[in-house]
């Protein structure tokens, strides 16, 4: 089992929290990709060997290979 601190993805965020929180995101993407992916009976046992997504989602923050932006979602003030 692969373990990831907060602190493994500050570094590339700039801050644990903001780590943890697009790693979420991303897993939640991927979750909603795999969701639509249809299964088959031969691919039952590679897909129960598959890492968690939140793992997938860390691994991805902490290796720095996943591109990120922030958005401000306040309404602009007019």
């Amino acid at each position: 089992m692969k373990v990831f601190t907060p602190g493994s993805t500050a570094r590339n965020t700039g801050s644990k929290y903001l780590g943890v929180l697009v790693a979420a995101k991303y897993a939640r993407n991927l979750n909603e990709f795999r969701r639509n992916e249809v299964f088959d009976e031969a691919n039952e046992v590679e897909n129960r060997r598959r890492e968690k997504l939140t793992t997938t989602g860390l691994e991805y923050v902490a290796s720095d290979s996943l591109e990120f932006r922030l958005s401000d979602r306040r309404p602009d003030e007019l």
